[in-house]
């Protein structure tokens, strides 16, 4: 006989058990604390990344009995509670971009086949990315950044920012609008034609 996984618990049960037994909040940690720290990297670089991860565990489990547990998953919640202490580092993460700008992109390529992989590459557009997203506003930048880094869907983005589905609509569009212009209208995943 095969032993069965266990299930896992709902991210809320978690939550709402934390209330008395608060080393249930860990498992939580467990959970997320790898996918918002990637996430954060990507924005700020891996210096800040531990602190804000962990500051965001600080504030959720501070804040876990206003939790509404009607959300099963928490993920939402800890992306909108990591973006809000992201944007007190804008000027870091502005930095960032403007330090990406200027960054060499990896040079040399030896073979044709090098050659097309390196055209396709977005490291290629690395430059042009960096300044793109520098140049969105907050609100837009944060949008496109959780979809496309937090692999968030739009309805997770608009619980985790507090606004509605369709304010996270117009304003992904208008932030791959602005990155596709900055980037001359082409997708760096894509080969040239």
């Amino acid at each position: 006989m095969i032993a069965q996984p266990a299930t896992r618990a709902a991210d809320a049960d978690l939550v709402s058990a934390s209330w008395t037994e608060p080393e249930a909040f860990a498992e939580l940690f467990d959970r997320y604390a790898g996918m918002l720290y990637r996430y954060v990297s990507k924005r700020l670089g891996p210096e800040p990344a531990d602190d804000l991860v962990g500051e965001t565990f600080l504030v959720a489990f501070a804040r876990r009995r206003s939790y509404d547990v009607a959300y099963l998953d928490a993920r939402p919640w800890l992306f909108g509670i990591l973006t809000k202490l992201i944007s007190r580092h804008h000027r870091t993460e502005s930095a960032r971009y403007r330090a990406m700008l200027r960054a060499p992109v990896d040079g040399t390529v030896d073979s044709p086949a090098d050659r097309v992989a390196a055209g396709v590459s977005a490291e290629a557009a690395r430059p042009e990315l960096a300044a793109a997203l520098a140049g969105l506003p907050a609100k837009d930048r944060d949008v496109l950044l959780l979809i496309a880094w937090g692999d968030l869907t739009y309805e997770e983005v608009a619980q985790a920012l507090g606004i509605p589905i369709g304010t996270v609509r117009s304003r992904l569009n208008r932030g791959r609008r602005k990155v596709r212009a900055a980037l001359g209208e082409t997708n760096p995943l894509q080969g040239e034609e």
